[in-house]
């Protein structure tokens, strides 16, 4: 597409970017929506991050993904952050206008709409192995959907305990030996951990005491099924890739950029896996 003289411009800003999807993902929606502008990767160092922001700001972009190492930074640079962003500590979306820069978290919600377009699930007692950003961001959204209490279970039992602390007496603490054994009762298995993930160790967890319909979810997508979800199918329960965190996460970002408010669809999630 060529663009006209009044284009609408954004990207993603990250260290390194080459690995992102995003500018994939935002460039099927803007062929899809036939909207003037473009995505663009943004390779910005740390120690570079205040004036790139200030710079895009000035030259007219509608406003930019954040992504590592730069989601905590951009927390702080932003003149204005919404709750989710100010609960969970971090910004992944940046919004440019004349009232300054607008910070906002969308994982919250890109993981809770990726759960209920893919499974059905009503709440209850979760699991999240990991407490970091991702795990973050998870609880905010298990804490705002009504689970009734949220077991945390990290390799570093200390980083667990300060995310409780933040949070309240919702989140149960739990050791690393014992998670095969939080899972009884739980509606809700969620890996926001890297083990799995493709060249990365293997997670190590019995299934034993999962009941049968808890869902299970595991928020990478390289491979798009681990093999947490290959074995949580095996066994008949219902599995939630991680692709669709990403996909919709993105959605609320592209509305507030390019004034049209997306889908995610099958095709999506098929352009963006053959990238």
């Amino acid at each position: 597409m060529i663009l006209s003289g009044s284009a609408k411009i954004a990207g993603v800003i990250g260290w390194p970017v080459g690995h992102s999807r995003s500018p994939r993902l935002h460039g099927y929606w803007l062929d899809r929506y036939k909207v003037d502008g473009a995505y663009i990767p943004l390779p910005v160092s740390l120690d570079r991050f205040p004036e790139a922001l200030a710079g895009l700001a000035a030259a007219g972009f509608r406003g930019v993904n954040v992504t590592v190492p730069h989601k905590e930074q951009a927390f702080e640079a932003c003149s204005s952050l919404d709750e989710h962003a100010r609960r969970i500590g971090a910004v992944n979306t940046i919004v440019f206008s004349e009232d300054g820069i607008h910070g906002s978290n969308t994982d919250a919600f890109g993981f809770m709409q990726n759960i209920r377009h893919n499974a059905d699930w009503r709440g209850g007692i979760s699991v999240v192995l990991g407490a970091g950003g991702a795990a973050r961001a998870i609880c905010v959204a298990l804490i705002d959907a009504g689970s009734t209490e949220i077991r945390l279970v990290n390799r570093t039992r200390s980083r667990a305990e300060t995310l409780a602390k933040e949070f309240g007496p919702i989140i149960s603490v739990y050791e690393w030996k014992d998670r095969s054994d939080t899972l009884l009762g739980a509606s809700l298995l969620v890996n926001s951990t890297t083990l799995g993930m493709t060249g990365q160790d293997a997670l190590k967890i019995g299934l034993d005491a999962l009941p049968p319909n808890a869902i299970v979810n595991d928020i990478v997508y390289a491979p798009l099924e681990t093999k947490l979800l290959a074995r949580a199918r095996a066994r008949g329960n219902p599995v939630v890739d991680g692709l669709g965190m990403l996909l919709h996460q993105a959605r609320p970002g592209f509305e507030a950029w390019f004034g049209v408010q997306p889908e995610v669809t099958d095709a999506l999630r098929q352009f963006v896996l053959e990238s």
